[in-house]
């Protein structure tokens, strides 16, 4: 026993009522050029022989982990178990 539910669609209607101020007054200078230099300085990590080595790096943990899964569970429970005694908060 099948029924048909009927669907409306209602377009919506784009009100701007609240007017921005300009973009670039929003933003600070000195965040602004923070935003430029960081993005300078990650263009130039990408483009060096560190990012290549770091990709490699990361790879070579994937494949470990597929070959592995029992290992890398252990690993990374011991180092929260770890992480979590030298961060506890002290009674």
């Amino acid at each position: 026993m099948e029924q048909e539910v009927p669907v409306i669609v209602h377009e919506r209607e784009t009100k701007n009522t609240v007017k921005e101020p300009n973009r670039e007054k929003l933003i600070p200078d000195q965040l602004e050029e923070l935003g430029n230099t960081l993005s300078e300085a990650y263009a130039t990590f990408k483009e060096s022989e560190s990012y290549e080595t770091l990709v490699k790096s990361g790879e070579k943990v994937k494949e470990y982990i597929k070959n592995n899964p029992s290992k890398a569970l252990l690993y990374s429970l011991g180092a929260g178990a770890l992480f979590g005694l030298l961060l506890r908060k002290k009674r």
